[in-house]
Formats: C-alpha cells, sequence, structure tokens
C-alpha cells in the first residue's frame, strides 16, 4: 500500500471504529516502517519498535516519538499528526513561540537542511516574502512541494535559500552565510481534509499500487503545482500499472488545499532508517548522540572488566565474560557468549551465540522466529552492512551484478552448492536480489541458526565449500511472511527478565 495506502487504511479503520466521534478526536499516526530494506533488523517488528540506547528500562523509538511531540496536543485543533517511524526531530524556539496546528488544509513542519539532504526527502518552495529565515520559528506560505528532487531542480524552481550567520545540517561554519533548502518531516490535516482523502479510498474499493503520503499527498499541494510528477515513478518500490491515474485523482482532488509551512529555523532532522546511518548515529560521536544523551550501554549485562569498546551501542543484551565488541558496533536483544568476537562497524540483533565465533566486520546478523506449519523454526540473516536489499535484476544471467557481503552473487551461489534458476527467487521472475532469493536455512535452535548463518558467511570471506542442501531455505521476503512476533518478543522478554533479576541481585548484595 505505501505509507499513503497504510494512512488511508487507518483513516478508515478509525472512522468504522468511531464514527462522527472521530472529527473530535487529535490523532497521532505513526507509519511504523513497512520492508525496512535498508535496515533489516527492523523489518520483522517495525522501525517504531527499534531499540534506542536511552533510558532504563531501555526506550523503543515509539517512546521517543510521544515525548517530542508531547507539547503538541495543546496547540492543536482535532486532526491528525503523520509521522514516520525512522526519523527525530529535535529542535528549539523562544519561550512565547508555540508550534500551532490549527490551520484548514495540510500544515508541515520544515528544517534547513543541506542541498544533498533535499535530494533524498520533500523540500518545500516557501514564497521568499513570507519568511525571513530568522528567529526560531516561523509561519510561512509555501508555492509548491518537491519529493526527492535534484539540485537542478530545487535551484529552478527557487527552494534554495540563503541563510546568514548559521551552517545547514552537520556541515560549514557557524557565521558564513550558507545555501540551504527547507525540507519536511511531519504533517497535520484537519478532519475535513482527512474525510476528502477517505471518500476517495472509498471511491476507489481496493488500492492496486503504492501510496506515499508524502510525494503524493503533498505534491498536489500549493498554488504553484502542476501534475508534472504524476507521470514520474522513479521513487516507488514497485511500478505498478495504476499508479499514474490514481496519483491523477488525487491530483484533481487536493488542488486548491492549502500547504501551511511551519518553518522551524533552529532545528536538526535525523534519519536513522538504513545500516549505515543506525550505526553512525548510535556509536560515533555524532551530533545527535551528544544532544539525546545516548549511552553505550543500555540496560545490559556486562562483563566487569568488559573488553566492549566506548565507542559501540549495546541494547537489552547479555554479554558473557571472555567476549569481545569492537568499536562502532551494535549489540540489541541479544545474548553474546564467552567465545565471541564482534568485529568493527557490525550489527548483531535477537541472535543467541553460545559457541566460539568471530562475526567480522561491517557484517549484518539478524536472527527472526517463523512459523511454518505450526512448527517453529528459526532464521538468522546475514549481510555485509553496505549490501543493497533493494537492487535487483530481470535476468539469471544477471545474477553476478548483485553483491554479498563483497563477493557476486553467482560465486557465492556456487561455494554454497546451490543452483541458479528462477525458482530460487520467491518473487516474480522480474525481482531477483537479495531480498528474495532462497538462501537462509531454517533451524530448530536460535544458537543453531546463527551458527549455520556464520559458516555460510565463513564460506564466502574463505572462498571454501559449504553445502547448504538438506536444509529448508527461506529468503527474507517469506521470512517476513512467516514471522513469528510472539516467540520473537518471548525471547527479548527473557532477557529483559534476566536483566532485572541479575540487578536485584546486585542491590541485594549477593
Amino acid at each position: 500500500l505505501g505509507n499513503g495506502g497504510s494512512t488511508l487504511h487507518v483513516l478508515q479503520y478509525l472512522e468504522d471504529l468511531y464514527g462522527d466521534q472521530l472529527t473530535s478526536f487529535t490523532v497521532l499516526l505513526i507509519h511504523s516502517g513497512g520492508y525496512s530494506q535498508r535496515l533489516p533488523s527492523a523489518s520483522a517488528l517495525g522501525k517504531l519498535f527499534m531499540a534506542l540506547p536511552l533510558g532504563d528500562p531501555r526506550y523503543q523509538m515509539l517512546e521517543l516519538k510521544l515525548a517530542m511531540y508531547i507539547d503538541f496536543p495543546r496547540h492543536m485543533k482535532p486532526g491528525v499528526l503523520v509521522t514516520c517511524s525512522d526519523d527525530i526531530e529535535l529542535y528549539s524556539t523562544g519561550v512565547t513561540e508555540t508550534i500551532t496546528l490549527d490551520k484548514p488544509g495540510f500544515t508541515a513542519l520544515a528544517h534547513p537542511s543541506d542541498l544533498a539532504v533535499g535530494t533524498t526527502h520533500g523540500v518545500f518552495v516557501l514564497d521568499p516574502a513570507s519568511f525571513s529565515g530568522k528567529g526560531g520559528l516561523e509561519y510561512a506560505s509555501c508555492q509548491r512541494f518537491l519529493h526527492k528532487p535534484d539540485v537542478g531542480t530545487m535551484r529552478q524552481s527557487g527552494a534554495v535559500c540563503v541563510r546568514e550567520g548559521h551552517s545547514s545540517g552537520d556541515h560549514g561554519d557557524l557565521g558564513m552565510a550558507s545555501e540551504c533548502v527547507y525540507t519536511d518531516s511531519v504533517f497535520y490535516m484537519d478532519h475535513h481534509t482527512a474525510k476528502r482523502l477517505l471518500m476517495f479510498y472509498r471511491q476507489m474499493g481496493t488500492l492496486c499500487c503504492e501510496i506515499d503520503a508524502y510525494g503524493d499527498f503533498l505534491q498536489a499541494l500549493g498554488p504553484g503545482a502542476t501534475p508534472d510528477y504524476t507521470n514520474t515513478t522513479s521513487t516507488v518500490t514497485k511500478e505498478d500499472t495504476g499508479l499514474v491515474e490514481v496519483r491523477q485523482q488525487l491530483y484533481s482532488l487536493l488542488r486548491g488545499t492549502a500547504l501551511n509551512v511551519i518553518v522551524l529555523n533552529n532545528s536538526q532532522f535525523y534519519h536513522i532508517g538504513t545500516t549505515q546511518e543506525y550505526l553512525f548515529h548510535f556509536t560515533a560521536e555524532s551530533k545527535l548522540r551528544f544532544e539525546l544523551g545516548l549511552l553505550s550501554v543500555a540496560f545490559s549485562i556486562l562483563p566487569d572488566p568488559a573488553e566492549v569498546s566506548d565507542q559501540s551501542s549495546i541494547m537489552q543484551s547479555i554479554l558473557e565474560p571472555r567476549c569481545v565488541v569492537g568499536p562502532g558496533s551494535i549489540i540489541e536483544y541479544s545474548r553474546i557468549g564467552p567465545e565471541v568476537s564482534v568485529g568493527r562497524s557490525s550489527i548483531v540483533s535477537g541472535s543467541c551465540i553460545n559457541f566460539s565465533a568471530d562475526i567480522p566486520s561491517n557484517c549484518f546478523l539478524s536472527s527472526v522466529s517463523v512459523k511454518i506449519n505450526d512448527q517453529v523454526g528459526h532464521v538468522t540473516v546475514v549481510f555485509g552492512t553496505g549490501d543493497d536489499l533493494k537492487k535487483s535484476v530481470k535476468l539469471l544471467s544477471d545474477i553476478h551484478l548483485l553483491q554479498f557481503f563483497g563477493a557476486s552473487l553467482a560465486d557465492c551461489l556456487d561455494l554454497w552448492s546451490v543452483e541458479a534458476s528462477k525458482q530460487l527467487f520467491s518473487s516474480e521472475n522480474t525481482r531477483l536480489g537479495l531480498w528474495t532469493v532462497r538462501i537462509f536455512p531454517v533451524c530448530s535452535t536460535l544458537s543453531e541458526s546463527v551458527r549455520v548463518s556464520l559458516e555460510m558467511l565463513s564460506s564466502v570471506q574463505h572462498k571454501s565449500a559449504f553445502k547448504l542442501s538438506g536444509f529448508q531455505l527461506l529468503s527474507v521476503e517469506e521470512i517476513l511472511t512467516y514471522k513469528d512476533v510472539e516467540d520473537m518478543l518471548k525471547f527479548r522478554k527473557q532477557i529483559y527478565d534476566e536483566i532485572c533479576l541479575q540487578r536485584q541481585k546486585d542491590k541485594s548484595g549477593c
């Protein structure tokens, strides 16, 4: 459905539940995070429930979102506030300045960003006469909204601003004039507008394509909006035949609707939806780590002394003596045994490693519980942190173009004695990629699944044979179809209980 389709689905669900009462509610609607192909450790349970190295017990992204928006309802007319779950907006305003969400149509928050950041986000073309770029907060009028535009488009459309005495994003020197664009994050719509979208959704019957709540709703708004974007399909996961028609209908429906913008001049927008961003913000000396006071160890048990780098991030995990964790790595919801070493800049999620193991640097390792024919099994997904899970090819002869931990997928399959065929991929024939290739073995225990996947990885690193025959193999796509959330939460609860018990023993001096 895309996050736009899911927004419409939720609005319909709420109306079915509350009827006319809904128009008196203030609603916070958080997209909990689709396939999460760029951060697969969040694929099974959703980015909204990602661990944060903060709080005791440890917070999830949901708690941070609620804390960030805690002041909004007091200055908000009934309506719907829409936000993603893989971004963090930090801002400061003057004592007397408030973010007020009370206008008809749409109201969006805007943040000053580098032009490079603008190419991967939504960008507002603001009326220069309506704001000065000074002070903490300004209400501006928006001519049009651009979705993931290139720098040339930003300049041509008048989206680029020069700010005196500021630097945009993390770059530049304070006191220097710098170019910036104002990028999107959270938006609000009143119930009248939500109702119009809901009527459109009901008329559609069944959605046959992926709709973007940012690109497809906001691009139709403002006096300068044009329908040109309706034919652009480069930003969607899957190109569907009905997409252009649905966009054109949405454009006709929303055209002329106001887009109000609250410019937060003193703000920072952080995105943590990819493995690289997740690693950088949680382990490096990042601005976000400093501003939020993120911890190296959050609600975990570590040996004393621990061979764990200060530049790593350990969240709700149990580490036993003689295990080693390298700098820049993240361990979450895991149990790491005594003879385990984790290299630099790796992610270990939801795993139990109770045997001697070397997890290489730049490795992504995440265990998922699955239920097939009422039998609970375990699969551990392993990749390089730089592997592109979104990339796909159309022809079997091109699978050598896909990279798995620095090697071509075709070479990996040879090492694993797996025949390359269309049947090896779980999706339709046109999408052959790391997301859809059936290479991950189902095992009876959590630790066994980690062991087998690490053997697969070792065979690629050392170019040695490792037979995958005899295992039931799943793709990441299929793992999410069979995921057993209850079993995964049970494992997290066991770790949680053990940490609490250990703390009680420590307090009582046992």
